[in-house]
C-alpha cells in the first residue's frame, strides 16, 4: 500500500510547515546564482542569492541549503539534517539579531517541509492555475465538485511568491530526520528519531545549533507547523523553554491537532462524531446534499450544527444504548439532515458517522468520493461498494506538482544537487514511538499552556480549514476551550477560519487571508477573534 493511502486509510495526519523572510531595497540587484561555497553533499551549505517583490518592496535575500550535524550532548546517534534558509540581505551596521526569524517544518510524521515552503511562504509558489487551487477554472463534477484542472498536468512551474512573509521575517524550513535529505548515520539508527519526544528533541537540537552558528540567539524567535507539525511544534515551544532557556515570541498553527482523542475514531471513543459533524455539514453544504432552507446561509447553519453536536448530539452518545427508540430516531433525523446522508445509514451507523465512511458515502450514488484534506474536491472511485474511498483527491492534486518542482527548485534555483531521493512523505518512520502515550491519547495542549503561562511574551496563532475532514475546526476549537486559559492567556491565543481545506493556501481567496492574517500576527496584532467564543 503506497503511502498517501496509508494516510488516508489510517487517522493518520499530514502534516505542512510555514515560514517567510525579509526586505531591502538599498542593494543592487544580486547574480541569482552568485556562490559562496561549493556543495558535494552532506555537511556542505550552499548559499545563492535572490530577489523578489512582495507588496510592491523589492526584497534582496540569501537562500542557504545544506545540513548540519545533530546530535544531543550526551546521545550516541546522530543525523544530518537538511534545511532551506531564506535571510534577508542587511543594510551596513544593522545586526541579524533584530530580525525576527521562523523555524518551520511539516509533520506527517514522515513529511518533508515541502508543502508550506513551496505552497505558501518560500519565495517560489508552485503554480495550480490562473485562479490558483481550488478557485481556479475547472471541469466541475456532477455533484458541483472540484476536480484537477487539466492545466494542471506536467510539466508543472513555479511562480514568484507575492504573498510570502519575507517582509516580516527570516525563515528556516527544517526537514525532520528521515524526511527530505535528512538522515541518521549510521542509517540504522534512524528508528531513535522516530517518536514524540525524540522528534521534539532533535528538531530542538537543531534549532539551538542554527541559532547558535548563525548569531540568531536574541532574535525574536517564531515556530509555524502544519498538521503533526503543530503537534511538534506544541511539544518544542515547552522543550526549547524549560529545556534550553529559549522563549519563543508566536507559535503559528496551521490545522491543527494537538489532542489526539479529538480525532481518533476508535470502539469507545465517542469525541470526534460531534466534533467532526459541523465539517460534514460544510461539506454537505458545498456539494448541494442539504435542504434549502440550510443552503441559504453556511455560517448560519454551523452555528446550529455547533451548537446540536455540543448539546444534544453528545448527550445522546452518552447514553449508549440507554437512548429511548424515541430519542434514538429524533439524533437519526437531525444527523441525517445536517450531513445529507440517508437516515437509514445513519441509523445503521449507530448515529456515529466515521470520517473515512463519510467520504465515501456522501456521493456515493454518484460513483465519487470527497477528499479528506480538502472536502470540496471529488474524485471517481473504481469500487462503488467499497466501505472506504481507494484515494484522496485532495492530494491527489498536489501530490505530483509539489514533489517535481521541490526536486527543480533544489538544483534550479538552490543549485544544491545529492544523487539521494528528496522524499517528500514516507512511511519510513513508522512505527512512530508514542511513548508515553502509547496507551493513551498524546496530548501536547497542556505544553502549549505551560509555554503560555511561563513565558508571558508568547502568542498562539491558529488557521483552521472549514472543508479539512482530517483535522476538523471543532476539534481544534475544542482543544484550545479546553486549555483552562484565564487571566490575559486568552488574549494572547487567536483561532482564525478560511473558506478552504487542510492546506487552506492552495485557495487563491484564503491564501490571501491567510497572508494578511499572518502579517498582521507578525506584527504583533490579533487578526481576528480570540481563541473561545
Amino acid at each position: 500500500m503506497s503511502v498517501p493511502t496509508r494516510l488516508l486509510m489510517r487517522p493518520m495526519i499530514l502534516a505542512l510547515s510555514l515560514a517567510a523572510l525579509g526586505a531591502d531595497e538599498s542593494k543592487a540587484p544580486p547574480k541569482e546564482s552568485a556562490e559562496h561555497s561549493s556543495d558535494s553533499g552532506k555537511g556542505a551549505l550552499k548559499t545563492t542569492l535572490h530577489r523578489l517583490t512582495v507588496g510592491g518592496i523589492q526584497i534582496d535575500y540569501e537562500a542557504t541549503a545544506g545540513t548540519l550535524v545533530v546530535q544531543e550532548e550526551e546521545a550516541k546517534h546522530k543525523a544530518n539534517v537538511f534545511f532551506v534558509a531564506y535571510t534577508k540581505c542587511r543594510s551596513k551596521g544593522e545586526a541579524p539579531a533584530r530580525r525576527p526569524i521562523a523555524f518551520a517544518f511539516n509533520g506527517g510524521p514522515g513529511s518533508s517541509s515541502v508543502w508550506l515552503h513551496l505552497g505558501l511562504l518560500g519565495p517560489k509558489r508552485v503554480d495550480l492555475g490562473p485562479e490558483q487551487g481550488a478557485s481556479a477554472p475547472r471541469e466541475v463534477a456532477p455533484s458541483g465538485g472540484l476536480t484537477l484542472p487539466a492545466q494542471v498536468a506536467p510539466p508543472y512551474r513555479l511562480v514568484d511568491n507575492d504573498v510570502s512573509l519575507l517582509d516580516w521575517t527570516d525563515l528556516v524550513f527544517i526537514d525532520p530526520v528521515t524526511t527530505g535529505y535528512s538522515r541518521a548515520e549510521p542509517a540504522d539508527d534512524a528508528k531513535q528519531f522516530h517518536g514524540v519526544t525524540q522528534d521534539v528533541r532533535s528538531v530542538a537540537e537543531f534549532i539551538r545549533l542554527y541559532v547558535t552558528k548563525f548569531g540568531r540567539w536574541d532574535s525574536p524567535k517564531y515556530l509555524i507547523g502544519e498538521s503533526y507539525g503543530t503537534t511538534r511544534a506544541a511539544g518544542l515551544a515547552e522543550h526549547l523553554q524549560n529545556q534550553l532557556g529559549m522563549n519563543l515570541n508566536g507559535v503559528v498553527l496551521i490545522s491543527a491537532v494537538l489532542n489526539f482523542q479529538t480525532v481518533r475514531f476508535d470502539e469507545g471513543n465517542d469525541l470526534p462524531y460531534p466534533l467532526f459533524l459541523p465539517t460534514y455539514t460544510a461539506t454537505a453544504w458545498y456539494h448541494k446534499k442539504l435542504a434549502p432552507e440550510l443552503l441559504a446561509d453556511r455560517q448560519k447553519t454551523l452555528a446550529e450544527v455547533e451548537k446540536f453536536a455540543l448539546g444534544e448530539y453528545t448527550l445522546a452518545l452518552m447514553k449508549g444504548s440507554a437512548l429511548t427508540a424515541e430519542e434514538r430516531q429524533c439524533i437519526a433525523r437531525k444527523l441525517a439532515r445536517y450531513t445529507g446522508l440517508s437516515e437509514e445509514y445513519v441509523r445503521h451507523a449507530n448515529l456515529r458517522i466515521e470520517a473515512h465512511r463519510f467520504l465515501k458515502e456522501l456521493l456515493r450514488s454518484a460513483h465519487q468520493i470527497v477528499g479528506r484534506y480538502d472536502s470540496r474536491f471529488v474524485g471517481n472511485d473504481g469500487d462503488a461498494a467499497a466501505e472506504y474511498p481507494g484515494f484522496d483527491p485532495s492530494y491527489a492534486v498536489v501530490q505530483g506538482p509539489y514533489t517535481a518542482l521541490m526536486q527543480e527548485y533544489l538544483v534550479k534555483d538552490l543549485q544544491y544537487v545529492r544523487e539521494a531521493p528528496y522524499r517528500i512523505l514516507t512511511s519510513r518512520v513508522q512505527p512512530w514511538d508514542y511513548g508515553q502515550a502509547k496507551n493513551r491519547y498524546l496530548n501536547v495542549a497542556p505544553s502549549l499552556r505551560e509555554a503560555l503561562t511561563r513565558n508571558p511574551g508568547l502568542r498562539v496563532f491558529v488557521a483552521n480549514g472549514y472543508y479539512d475532514l482530517a483535522t476538523p475546526y471543532l476539534a481544534t476549537r475544542y482543544t484550545f476551550d479546553h486549555l483552562d486559559l484565564d487571566g490575559d492567556l486568552p488574549k494572547r491565543v487567536c483561532l482564525c477560519y478560511y473558506d478552504a481545506g487542510h492546506m487552506m493556501y492552495i485557495d487563491k481567496k484564503s491564501l490571501y487571508k491567510l497572508r494578511r492574517d499572518l502579517a498582521a500576527f507578525f506584527q504583533g496584532n490579533m487578526p481576528v477573534q480570540p481563541a473561545s467564543r
